[in-house]
């Protein structure tokens, strides 16, 4: 998601690791229903198997390389103003838009989602799966490591195209955030809450997204590569929804009560806007600072940012109910704190 020399979230060799803490944690109760893979024509369906190189080419007449309306910044009055006035630094804007995306995908997919997914291939998660979800585990792997490449592929292809500079943080805000948590979290709760990250960051919807993979008024490689990650990522969704009713049913009553209560900070880290790197690139623009942070201010209230939070996180968080997650009042209250119910 690589320039995190250094990157430490938990365990050094997280994946790797039996996780010994949340293996002792465990209840010993059979698991659920019988395991019906998402991957049944993988072979045939995934984009590494199928998708072709997506090649950046001169954007048509009004064409843009991310959609406007899906860019925060571009929307606020005093940068969507530059449309006319500045065209090049709008154009900026959207470009430097989807660098962050492209950006924070190939970061979560390599650095967070990867580092899970080997530990349960490999059988050393402290889970006990049916062996098709295991293999199906290699399946993902490949999966996200093909997002990672085509997300670092299509970033050289847009600077080459452009010319213009990314201007992005070393390592992600949301990796910061993740990390500065795992650090508050009780040792033995850290393993497992890395975990419920992977569960939360792979369950979450953002449908404006997935519709821009349709949008002709995207440059194609763009569209194309959104569409790719967006056919991929619902089987994943599937499998994960999935890997939690094993991994909850799993855990003892009270680690599933502590578990419970880390899944609403989870969600928010995910989803909760990089301030710090909008305000430094509205001065990058020339803007004063006072500016740049009311319009950050203006864009990012934090009503909206729950209201966001909330909408992308339906689905987790019904998958979570499904498994009694929310039956705990404290729990309950914990996810309305954080604006998710």
């Amino acid at each position: 998601m690589c320039g995190t020399v250094g990157l430490f979230m938990g365990c050094s060799a997280v994946s790797l690791c039996p996780k010994q803490a949340l293996l002792d944690q465990r209840a010993d109760r059979s698991g659920p229903d019988e395991y019906v893979s998402p991957f049944r024509n993988w072979h045939e369906r995934a984009t590494v198997r199928t998708a072709p190189r997506r090649e950046l080419t001169a954007l048509d007449a009004g064409q843009a390389l991310f959609a406007p309306e899906l860019v925060p910044l571009a929307s606020h009055p005093l940068i969507a103003a530059l449309r006319d006035e500045r065209p090049d630094v709008y154009r900026d804007v959207l470009v430097r838009h989807l660098y962050r995306y492209l950006d924070f995908t190939a970061k979560l997919e390599h650095l967070v989602v990867n580092r899970t997914v080997l530990g349960i291939a490999h059988g050393t998660i402290g889970v006990r799966l049916p062996d098709a979800m295991r293999l199906d585990a290699f399946k993902i792997y490949c999966d996200e490591a093909y997002h990672a490449l085509f997300s670092a592929d299509l970033t050289r292809q847009v600077s080459a195209l452009t010319r213009v500079s990314a201007r992005l943080p070393e390592v992600p805000y949301f990796i910061t955030r993740l990390e500065r948590f795992l650090e508050e979290t009780p040792g033995d709760l850290a393993a497992l809450t890395e975990i419920l990250f992977v569960v939360v960051s792979e369950t979450l919807i953002t449908a404006q997204l997935s519709d821009m993979g349709n949008d002709q008024g995207i440059a194609p490689a763009v569209r194309e590569t959104v569409r790719d990650h967006a056919l991929d990522e619902g089987r994943h969704h599937a499998y994960f929804a999935i890997f939690l009713r094993h991994l909850w049913g799993q855990l003892t009553p009270a680690v599933r009560h502590r578990a419970a209560l880390q899944v609403p900070r989870l969600i928010r880290i995910f989803t909760d806007p990089d301030v710090p790197s909008v305000e430094a690139e509205i001065t990058g623009y020339g803007l004063a600072r006072d500016d740049a942070k009311r319009i950050v201010a203006e864009l990012f209230p934090d009503a909206a940012v729950a209201a966001y939070a909330k909408n992308v996180a339906q689905q987790t968080v019904r998958h979570f109910a499904s498994v009694g997650a929310l039956d705990d009042e404290q729990v309950r209250t914990e996810f309305a704190t954080h604006g998710l119910l």
